[in-house]
């Protein structure tokens, strides 16, 4: 479960860093901000979400399963808006 977890950061990382020299940023504070982006979303709804649905999820193992995936994807979103953002402000600077 924890696997698709550090895959998603290992990919968030990535992307950042590929975005930030494709359109000529400093590629390691946007990977740093865009691994911190998706560490707290995923920590927030891991603590919020995923504990309150841990109860119901537990009368069977596929439920789960993928209750526990609900963090790694509201961290992938929250990414996709930080990069946007990050994008939107490096436009408006130059």
């Amino acid at each position: 479960m924890l696997l698709l977890t550090k895959l998603a950061a290992l990919g968030i990382v990535i992307w950042f860093y590929m975005t930030a020299v494709k359109i000529g940023e400093p590629p390691i504070k946007w990977a740093v901000i865009g691994l911190i982006g998706y560490i707290l979303t995923w920590f927030l709804v891991d603590f919020f979400l995923d504990t309150a649905l841990s109860a119901i999820a537990t009368k069977s193992k596929g439920g789960y399963f993928i209750v526990g995936q609900i963090p790694v994807v509201g961290g992938l979103i929250s990414s996709y808006f930080i990069r946007k953002k990050l994008m939107n402000d490096a436009s408006a600077a130059k």
